[in-house]
């Protein structure tokens, strides 16, 4: 292999297709990016066994080819050499060769036939939204997913594709957050999703105005997003049946400024350690008071609302509660409450559905 290309376009494509590349594994070359030279392009893949990321960049290619090189080793490289053309060859002796300006690295290159090959997804092309869209709708919801693998279909996001809408639904036993977004889709499907995927797919996607094709089936599920294609494996299991949770009216009603509550919030936690874990106690009465007690000391605060309905104090887990608050990103939202243990619903305030937040409440021990 012999060929010569930009230096950002490199660097950038490598660091896009090592997100996908495992940092130990049983097989070296997944600890490499495979290279392809052809045609008039450079085409760059890195895979896992359970993600791929491959990504095409133009190069001149004067041989082609392909070799397997460190991800690490070419990504610091490729980095550090000055601005301009990088040439990349591979001679007999199985070692390539970087060369940018007078800089010149001779490092081991593995075999291409060594780099397993990436499963065929078989799978149609279901829907396409834009990029801002499917960067919002992962935002807004990825906090919520479970890190316990006991339940691995919560430690992905459910996609709900139907017709005319795109819903996607996080919950780890405590929060669960839930956006959905019109959307002209090809085919009903539920997958879910891996968080890991969500969180790469996320980095590399470009312009809000860009479009986003998303391919599904039982098994995989296939992003192209401008010169990315992310392919991942699914996650099996049943997701649980989110809709039979959400409260359906209220006794309480607040419409509060996010910023004050999160200031409030975070205030209080001050005295909240990982050993000293108190809830807080809300009370939503004439005002929003925040209390809470530790070791540590003792906190009372409280802000203006609008508060309808019956006067109740919950107790919230402060982390969750700021989660939500966080990712709402929007300047004032409602909550909605049936009682002192029951789920607290947060949605925006001014009723446009953007998202359905559930935080549950946390039982004071002296309850």
């Amino acid at each position: 292999m012999n060929i010569v290309c930009d230096k950002s376009l490199l660097s950038a494509a490598i660091d896009g297709v090592s997100r996908a590349v495992t940092l130990r594994s049983s097989i070296p070359a997944l600890e490499g990016i495979l290279l392809k030279a052809e045609g008039f392009q450079l085409t760059l893949t890195g895979y896992d066994l359970e993600m791929a990321i491959t990504t095409t960049i133009e190069a001149n290619v004067r041989e082609p080819g392909e070799i397997v090189l460190s991800a690490k080793l070419l990504g610091d490289m490729v980095r550090r050499l000055p601005a301009g053309e990088v040439a990349v060859t591979t001679g007999d002796g199985g070692n390539a060769t970087i060369k940018g300006g007078v800089a010149e690295f001779d490092i081991l290159a593995m075999s291409a036939a060594d780099y397993p090959d990436l499963p065929n997804p078989g799978a149609d092309r279901t829907l396409c939204l834009k990029a801002g869209t499917l960067r919002d709708m992962i935002d807004k919801t990825l906090y919520a997913v479970s890190q316990d693998d006991k339940k691995p279909a919560h430690t992905g996001e459910l996609f709900a594709i139907e017709e005319d809408k795109l819903t996607v639904v996080a919950l780890d036993g405590y929060r669960l957050a839930i956006v959905e977004r019109p959307a002209a889709a090809q085919k009903h499907i539920r997958i879910i999703i891996p968080a890991k995927t969500l969180t790469e797919v996320n980095k590399l996607l470009g312009e809000d105005d860009q479009d986003v094709y998303i391919s599904a089936n039982r098994r995989f599920v296939v992003f192209e997003a401008g010169s990315y294609v992310i392919l991942s494996r699914l996650i099996e299991g049943e997701f649980l049946n989110y809709s039979n949770v959400i409260p359906s009216g209220y006794k309480t009603r607040v419409i509060l400024e996010t910023r004050d509550f999160i200031d409030t919030i975070e205030r209080a936690s001050l005295i909240i350690t990982e050993r000293l874990k108190n809830p807080l106690r809300i009370l939503f009465d004439k005002k929003v008071t925040v209390r809470c007690q530790t070791n540590l000391g003792k906190v009372v605060d409280e802000f203006d609302a609008l508060i309808e309905g019956e006067a109740v104090e919950i107790g919230f887990n402060n982390r969750y509660l700021l989660d939500a608050l966080r990712n709402a990103r929007c300047d004032k939202v409602a909550m909605e409450m049936t009682g002192p243990l029951s789920p607290v619903k947060i949605l925006p305030a001014d009723g446009s559905g953007d998202f359905i937040y559930l935080v549950l409440p946390v039982r004071f021990k002296n309850d």
